[in-house]
């Protein structure tokens, strides 16, 4: 295979990607939070670097998709919010790992 066709299958295999999860930010938000059941809202902006807008934004994208919930909640007086992957989200991450992993395989080929 010419490194043309290899570089065309490469590009095709990275449109197959889920551009959902594969922005930048929202890969971070997904990574964290496949490792974790659940995440407080302080936690993810902690350990993402994004600002709250910025994470807010994100996670309603996610929400919206049906890959996360967002559970609203107190710890005491204290509000709290909890994220959580669904079932949808984590297997379409796990799904997303795969292809990622197979399209970087693909590279060094």
């Amino acid at each position: 295979m010419s490194g043309e066709e290899l570089f065309d299958a490469g590009l095709r295999d990275a449109a197959g990607l889920d551009r959902l999860i594969h922005e930048p930010a929202r890969m971070v938000i997904v990574t964290i939070l496949s490792t974790v059941e659940k995440a407080d809202f302080l936690f993810l902006l902690n350990n993402s670097g994004l600002t709250k807008g910025n994470l807010s934004a994100h996670l309603a994208r996610l929400e919206a998709a049906g890959y996360v919930t967002i559970e609203k909640t107190y710890r005491g007086k204290v509000p709290q919010t909890l994220v959580s992957l669904t079932d949808t989200g984590r297997s379409a991450f796990e799904i997303y790992r795969k292809q990622l992993t197979a399209f970087i395989n693909h590279l060094s080929e």
